[in-house]
Parts: structure tokens; C-alpha cells; sequence
């Protein structure tokens, strides 16, 4: 009978386990920094171009942008002190978004210790090539910067 209890004991603590591992998400399956880079961009373009509300007012923006970086556009945002001439997370003021949406090439990560740096690759025409900084916050990358790959004007 004991074998018994023990063994239906050791089931439920197995069974328990299970569930409020699956109901983590510090748990959930860790992403790569180029998967969530892609995933921000493949959900964040189409937003931008629907020319709705600034995709950064969203409150799904959180998924993928790490919390100090959004409030800190919210306010610019507010303030109006965002730059008139480029996008944030672009980098652009106009772009081609049906041909971003399609093409969004994500470049293999570069790590620095526990800042990931991933290269990204929009359109097939006008092509833009910007540097996306994450980090992990509670297991998921996160975007804390972006910047692009231009030069400074003469």
C-alpha cells in the first residue's frame, strides 16, 4: 500500500510540475535573437504602414521591446520630441511596406557578452540595413536599441 501511495504521490507532484512549468513564461521555448527580431518587424511594419496609432502606443509592443526602451518613446512620443525625419525602428521616413513586408532579411546574431546585435536587411529595391540591440528580460530577447548603418553626412 505504501509502494502504492508513494508512487500516486510522485505522479501528482510530476503532473503539478508539468502544468505550472507549460503556465511559465520564463519557461517558455527561448527564442533566438534573429526569431524575435523577425517576429517584431513582421508584426510592427503592417502596423506602422496601416497609419492607424503609432504602432510604440500598442500595448503589445511589450511582447517585444524591452519596457525602459517603450516608455521612453511613449514620453518622446508624447512630447513630440521624436525625430520628424526618421522612424525609430525603421530608420526611414517613407518605405515601400508590401515590399519590406516580403522581404525582411534577418543576418546571423552577433553577441557581446549579453547584448545581442542583429543585423536586419528591409526591401528588395530601396534596401535598409539597421542594427537591432537585445537583451533578455525574464528569458525573452528584447529590443533595448536600433540603429542604421549610415554614415555621417559631410
Amino acid at each position: 500500500m505504501k509502494k502504492y501511495l508513494a508512487f500516486f504521490a510522485v505522479m501528482l507532484l510530476l503532473i503539478f510540475n508539468g502544468f505550472s512549468y507549460a503556465g511559465n513564461a520564463t519557461h517558455a521555448k527561448q527564442t533566438t535573437p534573429e526569431a524575435s527580431v523577425r517576429d517584431f518587424y513582421t508584426w510592427f511594419i503592417p502596423r506602422l504602414a496601416a497609419d492607424h496609432d503609432y504602432p510604440v502606443m500598442d500595448k503589445e509592443i511589450y511582447i517585444h521591446v524591452a519596457k525602459k526602451t517603450v516608455d521612453f518613446l511613449r514620453k518622446q512620443y508624447k512630447a513630440n520630441k521624436l525625430a520628424e525625419d526618421a522612424e525609430y525602428f525603421t530608420k526611414v521616413q517613407d518605405f515601400d511596406e508590401k515590399d519590406w513586408e516580403a522581404h525582411i532579411a534577418v543576418h546571423p546574431v552577433i553577441m557581446l557578452e549579453n547584448v545581442a546585435l542583429v543585423p536586419v536587411t528591409f526591401g528588395s529595391k530601396d534596401k535598409q540595413t539597421n542594427i537591432v540591440f537585445l537583451r533578455q528580460e525574464d528569458g525573452v530577447w528584447k529590443i533595448t536599441k536600433v540603429v542604421d548603418t549610415f554614415d555621417y553626412p559631410e
